[in-house]
């Protein structure tokens, strides 16, 4: 017997959304579906019942995945079936990882996998906006260690007017696009891009997310209370011995301490720790270290913990000795490589990138093939982290969750300053050379001079920024960081990421790992990260004040035409004759499509003479033959009464033998004119009826002095039309002229 049951979260617009349990997936530890209209998600946790030894952190696992059904669809590719995870499925996982990671209890070390997958789908509503109260409802209803809940939302602003989970199309009119992760008290999590918006504006649209999560955090606990799974499992993943984290802060805290206000560099650092625990060790015999080796290492990482966290809070002394405000030392070089369209170096500190631009057509494009998301993708950012970037000896093993991660940040802070009609698709590698805080920021800063070393006409500088916070007492005592290191990222309570432009934010990424962060913090924390992102664009600015007026010599040159519709085929031809004859003849890469109603033309070539042979070309197919005007044509056939021209791609016609000269003429050979000849005629008449060409050659020679018309011949019959090319039988009416002397 199934008893499923269930709890409704209205919006408060006329949708809402379900939450349900006991009917599926019920061997997991807790499993619910969650329905939005027709878009349904199932998430599904299972943990293991102990921890493997040794482990002393969290080991989540969170997957979301599309299946192609869910959308009516198959899969790509010969296999049609779902394969490795889209870049926006590990996007989707890592907002819901971020959220989920820092509730679970400290000292919990079990895995954890959290299965999230989309069901059904209808393409309006956005199903990552419910993936993360589909995983924490899940947690809700099982007895695994959790201080959640948690719920995530999308909060848009459309015309001024916030709202939450917007529809596919909706968003598109967005200026603010944030996801934001919360649990009934505090903010977990925001990511997202925004068109230059101001500080207030984020922190209002943080805040308007928030109040919509409370409810969807009191929906799960009433289910979890329903369901009678309100008392966790015991557990006790770790094996501690106080007088030895008593003996380790004794012996070692002092001199940790020193060392943290000592303000060396990461790697000196980093061996002046590493001899202090050596040199502890020492003093231990074999048996307890091998017996007390991970809790050693437990000690001693809490160790520097609260010794950099004290030099801070106390004495506002960091690691490498700036002040909380002060940005370490920036370079910036452009135009560092001669192969790419554009390159740059940035570096802050002990953090590099090598960045470039690399400009294509409109067959480089990207395909987007995803369950919802699918068309074509024209600015790409790349991101690379190699181990030999933070000193580490092993291999490069592909792109990882981290890499595409980073990558989307970057992407985000920088593709609205791309004009809308840059007919270029445009791809940015940033490679980590070094690192030691904020490589994703690193990328948006090389990016951005990159992007104007290539010659982009992009809006305006960007620049970015991490921020990091120390807090204790529930933010009682804080310190704000600007310019983070590593260490204060992984031993600080917040990495915020900002990056915009002199006029505003463009995208930002949170990640709190404290209770209690208050908005007033916030709201310091994006003031500071302000004045560190102004003084990071003046550098910018100083590297590349402007674009450069012009591409590199060797990038490709593009030029749009935009067409009528109705000329699309005609520049085709049958079979792509056409089109490949002009790039053939030209050397030019044609590319052409229907947006909105017209044709869009992208020709592009490596030189300004390749791509006008081809514009020429093209608007000799799609030019409309006006009367008056005079052409340079192609004798295409020769009858008894005139010559056929070419005057225009596909459009021929009549040159009369009566228009071909001002002398009387015979036959069309007495004028030395031959099949394939270049003539230039004049278009004098267009029949009204059958839309025949009428040509003339005479009216473009000098008119001979005393010349005067003839009537005409009457003897020759009709001459025919087009269609009567081998019909020879006369040449019809002819008004001819000839000269008449004076004397």
């Amino acid at each position: 017997m199934v008893n499923p049951i269930n709890k409704t979260i209205d919006l408060g617009d006329g949708r809402s959304i379900t939450i349900e349990t006991g009917k599926l997936a019920k061997q997991a530890d807790g499993s619910v579906t969650v329905r939005m209209g027709n878009t349904v998600l199932l998430a599904a946790v299972t943990a293991a019942k102990e921890a493997n030894p040794g482990v002393d952190f969290m080991p989540l696992q969170v997957e979301y995945k599309e299946k192609f059904s869910a959308y009516g669809r198959f899969p790509g590719g010969f296999m049609k079936r779902e394969g490795k995870a889209s870049d926006y499925e590990i996007l989707t996982s890592r907002l819901v990882d971020r959220a989920l990671r820092p509730l679970f209890p400290d000292n919990y070390h079990a895995e954890v996998y959290v299965h999230i997958i989309l069901y059904s789908a209808d393409g309006s509503d956005m199903p990552d906006a419910l993936a993360g109260l589909a995983a924490s409802a899940a947690l809700a209803v099982s007895d695994i260690p959790f201080n959640g809940p948690i719920s995530e939302v999308r909060v848009a602003r459309i015309d001024g007017k916030f709202v939450i989970n917007p529809t596919f199309d909706n968003l598109e009119k967005a200026d603010i696009d944030i996801m934001v992760g919360a649990t009934l008290d505090n903010i977990m999590m925001v990511e997202g891009e925004m068109s230059e918006v101001q500080e207030s504006e984020m922190l209002e649209a943080i805040k308007f997310a928030h109040e919509a999560i409370k409810v969807q955090c009191q929906a799960q606990l009433e289910l979890a209370e329903a369901c009678g799974k309100t008392v966790k499992r015991t557990y006790e993943h770790e094996v501690n011995d106080d007088a030895l984290r008593q003996d380790i802060r004794e012996k070692c805290y002092d001199k940790v301490y020193a060392i943290a206000v000592s303000g060396s560099s990461k790697h000196e650092r980093s061996d002046a720790f590493e001899a202090i625990i050596e040199e502890y060790k020492a003093g231990l015999t074999e048996e307890e270290l091998e017996e007390k080796s991970e809790m050693i290492s437990r000690y001693y990482h809490d160790v520097e913990k609260e010794a950099m966290r004290r030099a801070i809070l106390d004495e506002g002394k960091r690691l490498d000795g700036r002040k909380t405000t002060e940005i370490r030392p920036i370079w910036c070089e452009v135009d560092y490589l001669p192969g790419p369209h554009g390159s740059a170096v940035f570096t802050r500190g002990e953090t590099q990138s090598l960045t470039t631009v690399t400009l294509g057509t409109k067959a480089d494009e990207k395909t987007i093939d995803d369950v919802l998301i699918h068309g074509k993708e024209r600015f790409l950012l790349h991101y690379n982290f190699p181990p030999f970037s933070t000193g580490e000896a092993k291999a490069s093993r592909g792109v990882g969750r981290r890499e595409v991660g980073h990558g989307n940040l970057a992407h985000r802070a920088l593709k609205r300053m791309i004009p809308a009609d840059y007919p270029y698709v445009i791809r940015v590698i940033s490679d980590i050379l070094e690192s030691n805080g904020s490589s994703s920021m690193a990328t948006v800063c090389a990016g951005t001079l990159a992007l104007m070393d290539a010659g982009v006409q992009i809006k305006k500088p960007v620049s970015g920024i991490a921020m990091g916070l120390i807090s204790e007492n529930k933010g009682q005592n804080y310190a704000i960081l600007s310019d983070i290191l590593g260490d204060e990222d992984h031993l600080g309570d917040m990495d915020f990421k900002v990056t915009g432009t002199k006029d505003g934010i463009t995208a930002t990424q949170m990640d709190i790992k404290v209770d209690g962060l208050s908005y007033e913090i916030l709201e310091n924390a994006l003031a500071q990260a302000k004045a560190g992102r102004m003084h990071i664009l003046g550098k910018l600015v100083e590297a590349q004040p402007e674009p450069r007026p012009d591409l590199k010599p060797h990038a490709p040159r593009i030029e749009t035409m935009i067409i009528g519709k109705e000329f699309i085929g005609a520049i085709i031809g049958p079979g792509g004759k056409i089109i490949q004859g002009i790039q053939e003849k030209t050397g030019a890469t044609i590319s052409i499509e229907e947006i909105d109603g017209v044709g869009k033309i992208e020709i592009a070539g490596t030189s300004k003479a390749t791509i006008d042979a081809a514009v020429k070309s093209i608007k000799a197919i799609v030019a409309v033959p006006e009367i008056g005007e005079v052409y340079e044509g192609k004798i295409s056939s020769i009858m008894p009464y005139g010559a056929f021209v070419e005057f225009m791609a596909g459009k021929d016609g009549l040159l009369h033998i009566s228009e071909i000269d001002w002398k009387r003429l015979e036959t069309v050979e007495q004028s030395g004119l031959r099949e394939g000849d270049t003539v230039e005629v004049k278009l004098v008449d267009i029949d009204p009826k059958t839309g025949k060409f009428k040509l003339s050659r005479r009216v473009l020679l000098p008119k001979p002095e005393g010349y005067e018309e003839r009537p005409p011949r009457q003897d020759r019959g009709d001459r025919g039309d087009r269609g009567d090319r081998n019909d020879r039988g006369g040449r019809g009416d002819q008004s001819r002229g000839g000269y008449r002397s004076n004397r």
